[in-house]
């Protein structure tokens, strides 16, 4: 449903004219503030030459996000060093919702910060409702041009050769080349109950069930409350990531096939091991609040250790894990090898691509895009990233042996308790709308244990997937349309499939669900998406 309104908002804004949003919600580039008459210095930081007061605001299209600029060290530091202050709007309840009636009323804060799949960026773009940043860097600051990674310029300019969004995380495939990249992706086990049943190896359907069953046996209550057999994460109205890529790259269910963009969600492993949950959830191993808890819920569960088992990404798990160590080192959760496909090939599990995790705009409705542009150039810089990820010299970081790190009091309470230490200093990137990981590898320390062992256990089975980012159609686009009903009916016939009492329920369902994929126009998307992949390899060079 909640798609469905926003494609319809889509078209509202569409019969309106996007040139109206543009004009109305913020302003063209005639109306830039004057070039400098003296020309701008490339290796000059622009944000250097004004250094006053100013404020923008800047939209984080993430509901969980609690940071409040100036209520740390680091912040009110970047904030006397450069002039600029951030009031921060967050979303208090569906993201979309918010976002999009940012976008329905023509305006949206001076920077916008979203996850580069959310359909809301080529809305942005093909609304003009984003400065080009090329532009505002050719007038403004070409600073921009030293500090931005040419890869990433590349892969964002649009086919007008303007480039409207920056990403932060974002890695090459050469990347991969330079250095042992982790996963995000993993099964996880609650190491002391797992180590109770013996280690099992979970890799068949049936060996997953058995051990499921003997942990519910074994272990009835978590402090006087039921064990959760099997998480995974949210599920919402589209379906369950973690029931989709998370468990496709664990069953390695490749994503083309003889040089063709593969159907993943018509494989029969994928099939199988869905049965395999409905057995699952059968046998009373699924709890019923595994459908209905948020991330806020989910993490409280982890925190209190309910979970024996779950699809989870590992980096949203911190704290949790951080308590979970604290109480009992032995309780915390570990990274092991779950469901496989009948071949028990390795997992291939998705690293971080060039695409990132997020993307930041600059919007038409900045008092100041000079300002902004020159800011988004510091924060991109070497000095911004050492800036927003080490801290202040003498205070969060020191030189040592020629390497800049953490001081150790400094370390020690980022490895224990990751909240106060962004309340106390506000340093290893709490303010990450533009990090850089790859030039974070300078400053890193190496991780300690509850969270090395996750990200390490993702090591040999992390691979790029970069060139299949990108290439969904715009929401308002006949591919798009077809794409939103897709997500749309997988997310209905998700919770049936899971919920069906008997395996030939389940196989009907199944069946149904193809068929009604292939009605509403699936090969119509694939044949859209395979045009898309083919330009990705033209711009890697694959």
């Amino acid at each position: 449903m909640k798609t469905t309104l926003r494609v319809i908002t889509v078209f509202i804004l569409l019969s309106f004219g996007f040139s109206t949003i543009a004009a109305n919600g913020g302003k063209d580039e005639s109306s830039l503030p004057p070039v400098p008459s003296v020309p701008l210095d490339p290796d000059t930081p622009g944000w250097t030459l004004d250094t006053s007061p100013v404020q923008f605001d800047w939209y984080l299209n993430f509901a969980w996000f609690r940071g409040i600029w100036g209520e740390d060290p680091v912040s009110r530091y970047v904030t006397e060093k450069t002039g600029v202050d951030i009031e921060f709007i967050i979303p208090a309840g569906n993201e979309a919702d918010k976002l999009n009636t940012m976008i329905a009323s023509g305006s949206l804060p001076d920077f916008v910060t979203l996850g580069w799949w959310e359909p809301q960026v080529k809305e942005i773009i093909a609304g003009e409702m984003a400065y080009p940043l090329d532009v505002l860097a050719k007038n403004y600051d070409p600073y921009f041009f030293k500090v931005a990674v040419p890869e990433r310029v590349g892969w964002y300019t649009q086919d007008d050769g303007h480039i409207y969004c920056y990403p932060n995380a974002s890695y090459s495939p050469s990347d991969y080349d330079k250095y042992e990249l982790t996963s995000y992706q993993t099964f996880l086990v609650r190491k002391d109950m797992y180590e109770a049943l013996g280690s099992p190896s979970m890799r068949t359907p049936q060996e997953f069930l058995r051990t499921l069953e003997r942990a519910k046996a074994m272990f009835p209550e978590v402090n006087g409350q039921p064990l959760i057999p099997l998480g995974f994460k949210e599920f919402s109205d589209t379906g369950n990531d973690a029931l989709e890529n998370y468990l496709m790259n664990f069953l390695a269910i490749p994503m083309e096939k003889n040089g063709r963009y593969y159907d993943r969600y018509a494989d029969p492993e994928y099939k199988r091991w869905l049965n395999t949950f409905r057995e699952a959830q059968q046998r009373g191993l699924i709890a019923n609040d595994v459908y209905l808890d948020r991330r806020a819920q989910m993490e409280e569960k982890i925190a209190q250790g309910r979970y024996f088992a779950m699809f989870y990404q590992h980096t949203d798990m911190i704290d949790a894990q951080a308590l979970r160590f604290s109480e009992d080192p032995d309780s915390i959760y570990i990274a092991v090898d779950g469901p496989a496909n009948s071949n028990m090939d390795d997992p291939r599990l998705a690293g971080q691509g060039l695409s990132g995790w997020t993307v930041t705009f600059i919007s038409k409705s900045v008092d100041d895009p000079d300002r902004a542009i020159r800011f988004m150039s510091y924060m991109m810089s070497e000095e911004g990233q050492r800036d927003l990820y080490l801290g202040i010299e003498g205070v969060t970081w020191e030189a040592k042996d020629g390497r800049e790190g953490f001081l150790p009091e400094v370390a020690e309470l980022l490895n224990t308790d990751r909240a106060a230490f962004d309340k106390q200093y506000g340093a290893s990137v709490k303010y990450w709308m533009l990090m850089d990981n790859p030039m974070f590898a300078q400053w890193e320390t190496d991780p300690v244990t509850p969270y090395k062992e996750l990200s390490e256990w993702t090591k040999s089975y992390t691979e790029s997937y970069a060139i299949y980012d990108n290439i969904d159609p715009l929401p308002f686009e006949p591919e798009g349309i077809v794409a939103a009903k897709l997500s749309s009916l997988f997310g209905k016939y998700l919770p049936k499939l899971l919920k069906a009492e008997s395996e030939s329920e389940f196989n009907a369902l199944w069946n149904e669900l193809q068929e009604e994929r292939q009605k509403i126009g699936l090969e119509k998307l694939m044949a859209f998406k395979q045009e898309r992949i083919n330009a990705n390899k033209a711009k890697l060079g694959l």
